[in-house]
C-alpha cells in the first residue's frame, strides 16, 4: 500500500514536544511539508522522533490554539508559505484531574477552550483554505475517555467526548468539498502529562491489566494510524473514532499475562 504524502502541507499543534513532536516527525519522513504549532518551543530541540529521518525540516510556528486571531494569523502564514494546508493534526490537548467537587471554574473552562475551542478555531481556520483547495484532511485527538471514563476524569472526558461530536459535524458539513474530519483515541501512551512510566510497578501491572495487548502505546502507534488517515487511502473514511488504545475497550477483562 502506497502512503504517498510527499510535498503535502501539513499542520500539528501541540507539537513542541512529547507525542506531537513524534507525530511531526514523521510526517516530514514520508515527505510532507510540515509545520509545528505550539505555545513555546524548547531552545534544545526535543529529541523524540530524532530517529526519523526526514526530506523537510519541521518548522516551528508559536501559536495559541485557544486565541482566533493567533490561530488566524499562523494558519494564514503556512498557507501563504506553502501555498496550501493538506492535513491539520489537531494534537494539542491538556488534562485537568478533580472530582466534579473538587474541580474549579477556571479549570474545566482551560479544559475545555483546549482541547474543544482549539479543534473548533483550528479546524475553522483551515477549512476556508482546503474548501479552496477542494480536498483536505482533518484529524482529531479525542481519547478513550471519552467512551470509558475515569473517576476525577470530568473535565478531559467531557471535552474528549466534544472533540468526538465535533468530528462527526465538521465531517457532514466539509464532505461536499473532499475534506474527510476523522478522530482517534490512543490508549496509555507515557508522556509528562500522565506520568504512566513513573507510577509504581504494581500500579502499571493495573493499568497493563486493562489493555488486551498489554503494552504501553508509544508516539509511532499513533503517528502510524495518522498517516494512513491523512493519505489518499483513507479517502473514503469520514466522520469515525478510531480506537487506538491497544484494546482497551474490546473486553471488560482481558487476558492475564503468561507467568503471572
Amino acid at each position: 500500500m502506497e502512503l504517498d504524502l510527499r510535498d503535502k502541507t501539513v499542520i500539528v499543534t501541540g507539537a513542541a514536544r512529547g507525542i506531537g513532536a513524534v507525530i511531526a516527525q514523521r510526517f516530514a519522513a514520508e515527505g510532507a511539508r510540515v509545520t509545528a504549532f505550539d505555545l513555546a518551543f524548547p531552545e534544545v530541540p526535543s529529541p523524540e522522533g530524532d530517529e526519523h529521518a526526514s526530506a523537510h525540516p519541521v518548522e516551528q510556528v508559536v501559536c495559541n490554539v485557544t486565541d482566533p486571531d493567533s490561530v488566524r494569523t499562523a494558519v494564514d502564514e503556512v498557507a501563504r508559505r506553502h501555498g496550501s494546508i493538506d492535513v491539520l493534526v489537531n494534537n494539542a490537548g491538556i488534562n485537568m484531574l478533580g472530582t466534579v467537587a473538587e474541580l474549579e471554574w477556571e479549570q474545566w473552562r482551560t479544559c475545555f477552550d483546549v482541547n474543544v475551542g482549539g479543534v473548533f478555531l483550528m479546524s475553522q481556520a483551515v477549512a476556508e483554505h482546503m474548501k479552496r483547495a477542494g480536498s483536505g484532511r482533518i484529524i482529531n485527538a479525542a481519547s478513550f475517555a471519552a467512551i470509558v471514563p475515569s473517576v476525577g476524569s470530568a473535565a478531559y472526558a467531557a471535552s474528549k467526548s466534544a472533540v468526538v461530536q465535533l468530528t462527526r459535524v465538521l465531517a457532514s458539513e466539509l464532505g461536499p468539498w473532499d475534506i474527510t474530519v476523522n478522530a482517534y483515541a490512543p490508549g496509555m501512551v507515557p508522556t509528562a502529562m500522565n506520568g504512566f512510566a513513573e507510577m509504581p510497578a504494581e500500579a502499571q501491572d493495573r493499568l497493563l491489566d486493562t489493555l488486551s495487548l498489554r503494552r504501553w502505546e508509544s508516539p509511532d502507534d499513533v503517528a502510524n494510524l495518522l498517516i494512513f488517515l491523512a493519505s489518499d487511502q483513507a479517502s473514503y473514511l469520514t466522520g469515525a473514532l478510531l480506537d487506538i488504545s491497544g484494546g482497551k475497550l474490546a473486553t471488560q477483562i482481558p487476558a492475564v499475562a503468561h507467568g503471572r
